[in-house]
C-alpha cells in the first residue's frame, strides 16, 4: 500500500489560486473566444455579450462584497493569504487591461466583421432618408414621452439611476455665456428596445438607442448649447441581505429586499471615453467613488443588452450550425416514458440529448390516472415554464404536488416568486427550502400505483428544470425506478418538507449532512491502494473547485503517486504541476459553444469503479451551506457513456485550456505541438447526436419534439 509522506506544509498559502483572480482567468478564456476567428462572426459577438454580463454579475455580488468587507475593517486572510482590500487591488489591476482588450475586439474586429457580412452599426446620418424618417418618428412617438432629463446641480439631488441602466450625459450651457457649463443626464428607459433595425435581403442596418436620442437631444434641451454629449452605466450591490431567523414570511422578506436591492450602493461606474475629465470626476465625487472604480470605455456600453441580436439575425452563414437535439434511443418505440424507465436506468447528456423526455414525463404523471404524487425542487426555471404549468395540471387533475423552490436562488428570486404564488394558488403544496441552507439539487420524484406496487421513479440532475438553458449548458441527468435511489429521494424530500432529520442513506449522499465525508472518503481510499501494479485513478469533472479541505486532500493523493486529471470549467484554487506536491495533477478547462455544467466524479482504486454525479461543485458554500445530492451510476451502459464522455473531454485538444503552476491557462493546441489534428469535445459529442437521431428521425416519439 502507497503511504503519504510529504516534508512539504500542503496547507501554505503558495499552494492555493485566490478565487476572484481564477474566476476573473474564466472570463478572460470567455473574452478569448469573442478573439477566436475560428468562430463564426456572430458567435464571436456572443462571447462578447457573455463576457460583459459575467462580470456585472461578478461586481454585483463580489466586488460589492469586498467593499462591505472593507468598510467593515475586516482583514481575514483567504487560503491565498489576502485580506479583502488586497484582493479589490489585485482585481483591479487585472480587470482594467482586460476591459480594454474586451473593447478593442468589439470595435477593431467583430463590427467590422460584421459589417463586411452584412450587419451595420449605423448614426442617424448615415440612415436612407426613408430610414431617417421612421427613425424620427419613433423617436417623437414612442420615445420622447417617455424620457427625463434631469438637472445636476445643488438644488436637484442626485438620481437613483437604474442599476446598470444606460444614460446620457450632457454638458450644456446658456446660449449666451461663453462659461458656466451645466451637467443634466438622460436615463434611458429600460422598457425601450436597445436599439432599431432594418432588414433588406438578410443586410442588417442598426441603430442604438442613445444615438437616436443624441440626434434628437435639441428637442430635450430647446434654446441650449450642447458642448458634450457621452454615456455612462452605474453598477450597484445587488446582493440580498436576508436573515431567514428573523422572518415570518421568506417570500415577502426576498420580496422587500428585491426592492431594496435596486437602490444599492454604486459599486462600479463605466463611462464613455468622449467623456470629459471634468464630469468623470463630477460623477467620482458625487457617487463618493474611489479612482479604481471608474472604467473608461471605447464603443458601446452595456453590451449586455446587445445579447439579443444573435436572435434577430437570420443569416445562417455568421452563425453556428443549428442542430436538433437527439432523443436517447432507449426513450424511443415504448408504449409510454414509464416503460422505458422501468427497463433500465437512462442517461441524459444534454443538450446533445433532448432535454424534451423530462418534460414529457411531467406532462403524461400530470395526466396518467395511475401517478399519485409528484414531488420536485425548482432552482431556476424558464419565463414560461411547461414544467410548472404540468404541475398545476397535475393538482387540477388530483395528484399531490410538492414543490420545493428555491426564493433566493441568485438573480432568479423574482421568477420564483411568481411561480411559488402560481403553485399554491393552484393548490401545490409549496415549501421555500430548509431554514439556513439553499436548496441547490435537482430531483424530481413520480409515485406511481402499478398492479399491487407502487414505483418510485426518480429524475437526478446536474442543471436546473429549464428548457431553455437545456439547450446551451452541458449537464447530466438520470432517470430510473431504481427502489433504493427513490427511497433516498422520498426521505430527502422529508429532510426538506418536515422536521425529519435522516442521516442514513442507501445509495445518494447529501450535502451538507454526508457528501463531504464520502468524498473524502473515496479520496483515501486512492491513496491506501494504490501501487505501481494497481495505480488508483481519480478524474472529475466539475464548474469550481475552491475547497481547501478537498484541495487538500487531492494534494495528500497526487504525493501518493495518484494520477489525478481535472476539468474545472471556471474556478481553481488548486495549483497543478508543483513539484512534490501536486506533480501528479493536471486541470483542463473546456470553453466552448456550451457552457459546460456537468459534475461527475470518478475514483478508481483496487480494481474497483465508484462513479457519481451530482448538483455540488467543491466549494465550500456547496459542501456545507447547500442541500446537494451526489448520486451513483451503476448501470453498467450507464457507467460506460460516462467513462466515454469522461475520455472524450480529456481528449480535447481544441478548446481545453491546460492550468499551469504559475497560474495562467495556455490551449492545448498551442502546447501540444505534436498533435496534427484538432479535437473538439463538444463538436465530437454534436456529431455523434445528430448522426443517431438521423438513424431514428421518422420514430414516433421524435415527431412529438415541440
Amino acid at each position: 500500500m502507497a503511504q503519504t509522506q510529504s516534508t512539504v506544509n500542503l496547507q501554505d498559502p503558495k499552494y492555493y489560486i485566490n478565487r476572484e483572480l481564477s474566476w476573473l482567468r474564466f472570463n478572460e478564456r470567455v473574452l478569448e473566444e469573442a478573439q477566436d476567428k475560428r468562430h463564426p462572426i456572430l458567435e464571436r459577438w456572443k462571447f462578447a455579450t457573455i463576457f460583459t454580463t459575467n462580470l456585472d454579475e461578478f461586481f454585483m455580488i463580489r466586488v460589492a462584497g469586498f467593499k462591505e468587507q472593507i468598510d467593515a475593517e475586516i482583514v481575514t486572510h483567504t487560503p491565498d493569504g489576502l485580506t479583502p482590500r488586497e484582493q479589490l487591488e489585485k482585481i483591479y489591476r487585472l480587470l482594467h487591461p482586460m476591459i480594454a482588450s474586451h473593447s478593442k475586439t468589439i470595435l477593431e474586429e467583430i463590427v467590422p466583421e460584421l459589417r463586411k457580412k452584412g450587419v451595420r452599426f449605423r448614426n442617424y446620418q448615415t440612415l436612407t432618408d426613408n430610414q431617417q424618417e421612421y427613425v424620427h418618428k419613433f423617436f417623437r412617438n414612442q420615445v420622447f414621452p417617455i424620457l427625463t432629463p434631469l438637472a445636476i446641480d445643488p438644488t436637484h439631488p442626485f438620481p437613483k439611476f437604474r442599476n446598470l441602466g444606460l444614460n446620457l450625459l450632457v454638458e450644456l450651457r446658456e446660449p449666451f455665456r461663453k462659461t458656466g457649463h451645466k451637467i443634466a443626464v438622460v436615463p434611458l428607459p429600460g422598457i425601450l428596445p436597445r436599439y432599431l433595425y432594418f432588414n433588406h435581403h438578410r443586410k442588417y442596418d442598426l441603430i442604438l438607442l442613445e444615438q437616436i436620442v443624441e440626434e434628437h437631444i435639441d428637442m430635450l434641451f430647446p434654446n441650449m448649447k450642447i458642448i458634450n454629449i457621452s454615456q455612462f452605466r452605474i453598477t450597484r450591490n445587488t446582493d440580498l441581505d436576508i436573515s431567514e431567523a428573523e422572518a415570518d414570511d421568506l417570500l415577502k422578506m426576498i420580496e422587500k429586499e428585491i426592492r431594496n436591492q435596486k437602490h444599492g450602493e454604486v459599486i462600479r461606474l463605466e463611462v464613455s471615453d468622449s467623456m470629459s475629465e471634468s464630469s468623470r470626476k463630477t460623477l467620482v465625487d458625487i457617487m463618493k467613488l474611489h479612482p479604481n472604480d471608474l472604467y473608461v470605455v471605447k464603443g458601446m456600453l452595456g453590451l449586455d443588452a446587445l445579447k439579443s441580436l444573435s436572435d434577430v439575425i437570420e443569416n445562417p452563414d455568421i452563425k453556428d450550425s443549428p442542430f436538433v437535439a437527439a432523443i436517447p434511443p432507449a426513450l424511443l418505440n415504448k408504449s409510454n416514458i414509464f416503460e422505458a424507465i422501468r427497463k433500465r436506468d437512462i442517461l441524459l447528456h444534454h443538450p446533445y440529448d433532448s432535454f424534451y423526455p423530462i418534460i414529457e414525463l411531467i406532462k403524461e404523471a400530470a395526466k396518467d390516472p395511475a401517478v399519485l404524487a409528484i414531488k420536485q425542487t425548482l432552482y431556476r426555471t424558464s419565463g414560461k415554464s411547461p414544467i410548472v404549468a404540468a404541475l398545476k395540471e397535475a393538482v387540477a387533475n388530483g395528484k399531490q404536488v410538492t414543490a420545493l423552490i428555491e426564493l433566493k436562488a441568485r438573480f432568479n428570486e423574482e421568477t420564483n416568486i411568481v411561480w411559488a404564488r402560481e403553485l399554491e394558488t393552484a393548490g401545490a403544496t409549496v415549501i421555500y427550502g430548509v431554514m439556513g441552507l439553499k436548496t441547490h439539487c435537482k430531483v424530481l420524484q413520480i409515485v406511481r400505483k402499478e398492479k399491487d406496487d407502487v414505483v418510485l421513479y426518480s429524475h437526478l440532475s446536474t442543471g436546473n428544470y429549464n428548457e431553455t438553458t437545456a439547450k446551451i449548458y452541458t449537464d447530466l441527468g438520470l432517470l430510473t425506478a431504481n427502489r433504493a435511489i427513490g427511497e433516498d429521494l422520498s426521505e430527502l424530500f422529508n429532510v426538506l418538507t418536515g422536521y425529519s432529520r435522516q442521516t442514513g442513506w442507501r445509495k445518494i449522499y447529501i450535502a451538507p449532512i454526508n457528501m463531504r465525508q464520502r468524498c473524502l472518503e473515496l479520496i483515501e481510499e486512492c491513496i491506501k491502494y494504490h501501487t505501481a501494479e494497481v495505480p488508483s485513478r481519480i478524474r472529475i469533472v466539475m464548474n469550481s473547485l475552491l475547497d481547501t479541505e478537498m484541495i487538500y486532500q487531492l494534494y495528500r493523493a497526487s504525493v501518493a503517486g495518484v494520477k489525478i486529471d481535472l476539468v474545472i470549467r471556471g474556478i481553481c484554487s488548486l495549483i497543478p504541476g508543483i513539484k512534490q506536491v501536486s506533480e501528479n495533477i493536471t486541470v483542463r478547462s473546456i470553453v466552448g459553444r456550451f457552457l459546460e455544467h456537468s459534475r461527475i466524479y470518478y475514483f478508481e482504486y483496487n480494481g474497483i469503479v465508484n462513479l457519481y454525479s451530482g448538483s455540488a461543485d467543491w466549494m465550500p458554500r456547496n459542501l456545507n451551506k447547500r442541500v446537494e445530492v451526489m448520486f451513483p451510476l451503476d448501470d453498467d451502459l450507464v457507467k460506460q457513456q460516462t467513462m466515454d464522455i469522461l475520455d472524450t473531454m480529456f481528449k480535447d485538444n481544441e478548446k481545453a485550456r491546460i492550468l499551469s503552476p504559475d497560474g495562467t491557462y495556455r490551449k492545448v493546441d498551442k502546447l501540444n505541438t505534436d498533435s496534427k489534428e484538432l479535437f473538439s469535445a463538444q463538436d465530437y459529442f454534436l456529431t455523434f447526436s445528430q448522426q443517431r437521431q438521423r438513424a431514428v428521425e421518422n420514430v414516433p416519439f421524435n415527431q412529438l419534439q415541440p
